[in-house]
């Protein structure tokens, strides 16, 4: 499974990094990104979850 953030979407929240830190983080620019070139077994539920409460549709979870 692989997730992806949409920079240009990305509004700085947080929530991602809340939800599910072994995958996300904010950056220097305060913009979510991937952490991991695979989501850990044991992070998919998580990166999904993030995925879906993203306030703007930035995080894209896919197998």
């Amino acid at each position: 499974m692989k997730a992806y953030v949409d920079r240009d979407a990305c509004i700085s929240c947080g929530l991602c990094e809340s939800l599910c830190p072994d995958v996300f983080e904010l950056d220097d620019e305060g913009i979510s990104v991937v952490i991991v070139d695979e989501v850990p077994e044991d992070s998919e539920d998580c990166a999904v979850e993030a995925q879906e409460q993203c306030p703007t549709n930035a995080i894209t979870v896919e197998d």
